[in-house]
């Protein structure tokens, strides 16, 4: 259950600082590469899924990676009396769940892993009960950070399961350059003033139009199978998921009262203000495959 916001307003939003790009486009000649290689394997990028555990070690690792800090992140801003309680509960509740996914593609351990994560999510409560901390929050973070972690184990796992991982990747990130570029520019009304007083509604209909010519152009290379509409409605999807991703995290923060959730992105902040979005993409976009698999968009 999603926490109360506060009544207490935070200062006014500042105009984007512009001497911050270069930042923000070194940390993503970094990021990029990163989740390039770690996605695509030892192998060449149309095969169709990982061929032995050893390959998809360092996607796994990856996403390890991640859900520990956007778990130390959650636990510094929503529990700040004992953060590494809480981060240590949400991150054991998350990696129990996923490392079981990994271990087989059978549905019957998805659904066991789901189970594994609302015990954990169970347990993070009473962690953070007894040392004084919120406890819906410390088990929101695992219903938080978990859903897209375990999205992304399966997506990856299926066959072409590497195209569709890019493709996310590429509706995403297409969607917030979209918003950023051509919010800048065309500025006007503001999409939501209360949470995020820099989004633009111009914005966010570019992030939009990026976001599905970017699924379209996955889709038109050769190896892909699935149609041009389909890969059309998939990134108007993922597009929608990814910009109210980033409203979510937006309004969390406010409610927490932080600026970033954390620092460690220079340019970017923490990394949950990087992967937001991705966080509610990867859910649509694994519900988009599994209508996939059972006949729809070929």
């Amino acid at each position: 259950m999603a926490p109360s916001w506060p009544m207490t307003p935070l200062p006014r939003a500042r105009r984007f600082d512009w001497s911050n790009l270069g930042l923000r486009i070194a940390s993503g000649f970094v990021l990029v590469p990163t989740a390039l290689y770690a996605t695509l394997g030892k192998h060449q990028h149309w095969v169709p899924a990982f061929q032995d555990r050893q390959e998809a070690l360092p996607y796994l690792l990856m996403i390890a990676v991640a859900v520990a800090l956007l778990s130390i992140e959650w636990g510094a801003m929503s529990a700040p009396g004992a953060p590494i309680r809480v981060s240590a509960a949400v991150t054991a509740a998350v990696l129990a769940a996923v490392f079981l996914a990994y271990e087989t593609h059978k549905l019957s351990h998805y659904l066991l892993a789901w189970a594994v994560m609302a015990v954990g999510a169970l347990a993070s409560a009473l962690v953070a009960r007894g040392v004084a901390e919120r406890p819906a929050d410390a088990a929101y973070g695992v219903f938080y950070i978990g859903p897209a972690a375990l999205c992304l184990v399966w997506l990856r796992a299926t066959n072409q399961g590497v195209w569709w991982t890019l493709m996310l990747f590429a509706c995403t990130w297409g969607a917030d350059i979209g918003a950023f570029a051509v919010g800048s520019v065309l500025k006007g009304p503001k999409l939501w003033p209360k949470f995020s007083p820099n989004k633009t509604w111009s914005g966010f209909f570019g992030g939009l139009a990026t976001a599905m010519l970017a699924g379209t152009a996955m889709a038109s290379l050769p190896y892909f199978e699935l149609s041009l509409w389909a890969a059309a409605f998939i990134g108007l999807s993922v597009g929608l998921a990814t910009m109210a991703g980033d409203l979510w995290e937006s309004a969390l923060k406010r409610r927490f009262g932080v600026k970033d959730s954390g620092d460690i992105i220079p340019g970017h902040g923490g990394l949950l203000d990087r992967v937001d979005g991705l966080m509610f993409a990867v859910v649509v976009m694994a519900a988009a495959r599994l209508a996939n698999e059972i006949g729809w968009g070929h």
